[in-house]
C-alpha cells in the first residue's frame, strides 16, 4: 500500500518504473520525504531493499524557469563520466499524468548532507577546513570541466549572462511580490549598471554550498565528497557567481540569518571568506578582482528565493518544517547585497 507523500504517488511511480526502467526496483514502494529542501522536493523511495530518490518540483506556486526536471537530470547524466561527483540518473518523466508534475529518479547516493555547525564540531576543526577545501576544490573542477567534452555546449547561453541574471531574478521579484522591501530597487539599479564587461563561460552549479553536496565521514569515506547535488539553476555562465554564493551562503551561516539557512560554517575551522577565495584562486587560476558585484548579485538572489518561499508559504504551498520564518532573511539580504555593493 502506498504511503500517504504530498505530490507523490507510490503505485503509480512504481507502475512507471517497471515499464520504463525495468529491475530497478521490485515490489512495493514506501517513501520518505527528505528534509532540508526549500524548493524542489526531494524523496527516499525503496522496494525494501534498494533506495532511489525522486525529484518533482513544489506543489504549487512555480516560477518560470524554475524547478526544472530535464535540466537537472541532462546535467548530471553528462557529468556522470566525470571527476565531478554526481549521482547516477535512471529516468526523466515529462508526462504530468503520473506524478501531477514532471520528475527524474537517480541512484541514492552515499553520505550525509551536514547542515548544522555541531555536525562539524563533532569531526574536528582540523577535518572541518579539510572538507571545506575539498568543497571549493570540487567547485573549481566543475568549472574547469570542458562542456563541449560532455555534451553541454548547448546547455546555456553564456554570453550576456550576467545581464540576464539580473533581469531574470527581477523578473522572479515580480512574479513573488506581496510587500515593499527597503533597498530592492537600489541593488537591483546598481546590478543593472555595474555587469562586468567580460567573464568567462564555464558550466555553473547556481546553488553551490556545503549542504548540497553529500560527504561521507566515516573512517572508510575519508571525508570524502560523494555527490553535488540540486542542480536545477545549472547552466553555461560565469564561474565566479558560483564562488560569490558560495561565500555568500557561508556568511548568512555565520549570522541571524542562519536561520534561514545551515549554519555549519560557523563551525571552529571553517576558511574564512579570504582563505576561500585564495583556494579557489589556487585551484582554477581565475581573476577575481570583480568579485564584489558578484557578492551582490548573489545576495540579490537568495533575497529573491526566500521571499518566493515567503511567497507560497503564506499561500499554504509548501511542504516540511522551517519555511515561516524565511521571509525574515529578505530585508537583511538585501542590505548585505547593498554593502558590496557600495563597497
Amino acid at each position: 500500500m502506498a504511503d500517504d507523500l504530498p505530490g507523490l504517488d507510490l503505485d503509480r511511480l512504481g507502475t512507471y518504473l517497471d515499464e520504463t526502467v525495468p529491475g530497478l526496483v521490485d515490489g512495493p514502494l514506501s517513501g520518505s520525504v527528505i528534509p532540508g529542501g526549500r524548493s524542489n522536493l526531494t524523496y527516499d523511495v525503496t522496494d525494501g531493499t534498494t533506495h532511489i530518490i525522486v525529484r518533482r518540483p513544489p506543489l504549487g506556486h512555480v516560477l518560470a524557469t524554475a524547478h526544472d526536471m530535464s535540466r537537472e537530470h541532462t546535467v548530471m547524466g553528462a557529468l556522470w563520466p566525470t571527476d565531478v561527483p554526481v549521482p547516477q540518473v535512471h529516468a526523466l518523466c515529462n508526462d504530468t499524468d503520473v506524478l501531477g508534475a514532471p520528475f527524474y529518479v537517480m541512484s541514492k547516493a552515499e553520505g550525509r548532507a551536514i547542515r548544522r555547525a555541531a555536525e562539524l564540531e563533532e569531526l574536528g576543526p582540523e577535518r572541518t577546513r579539510d572538507l571545506a577545501e575539498r568543497l571549493i576544490d570540487t567547485l573549481a573542477d566543475l568549472h574547469a570541466v570542458d562542456p563541449a567534452s560532455v555534451g553541454l555546449a548547448d546547455f546555456g547561453r553564456p554570453d550576456g549572462y550576467l545581464e540576464r541574471q539580473v533581469r531574470r531574478w527581477t523578473k522572479q521579484a515580480e512574479a513573488s511580490k506581496s510587500r515593499d522591501l527597503d533597498g530592492y530597487e537600489e541593488l537591483r539599479d546598481y546590478l543593472g549598471a555595474h555587469v562586468p564587461e567580460r567573464s568567462d563561460a564555464t558550466i555553473v552549479h547556481g546553488d553551490y554550498r556545503l549542504d548540497n553536496a553529500l560527504v561521507d565521514t566515516s573512517p572508510e569515506g575519508k571525508d570524502r565528497i560523494t555527490a553535488v547535488l540540486d542542480w536545477e539553476m545549472a547552466t553555461l555562465g560565469d564561474p565566479l557567481s558560483d564562488i560569490a554564493l558560495t561565500i555568500v551562503y557561508q556568511e548568512m551561516g555565520r549570522t541571524t540569518l542562519k536561520n534561514a539557512v545551515a549554519d555549519a560554517t560557523a563551525a571552529p575551522g571553517y576558511p574564512s571568506v579570504d582563505e576561500v577565495l585564495e583556494r579557489y584562486t589556487s585551484r582554477s587560476g581565475r581573476d577575481v578582482s570583480t568579485m564584489g558585484f558578484h557578492l551582490a548579485l548573489g545576495y540579490f538572489k537568495l533575497a529573491i528565493i526566500t521571499e518566493g518561499i515567503h511567497y507560497r508559504f503564506t499561500q499554504g504551498q509548501t511542504v516540511g518544517e522551517g519555511f515561516g520564518r524565511m521571509g525574515e532573511a529578505t530585508q537583511p539580504l538585501i542590505a548585505a547585497g547593498l554593502a558590496c555593493a557600495r563597497t
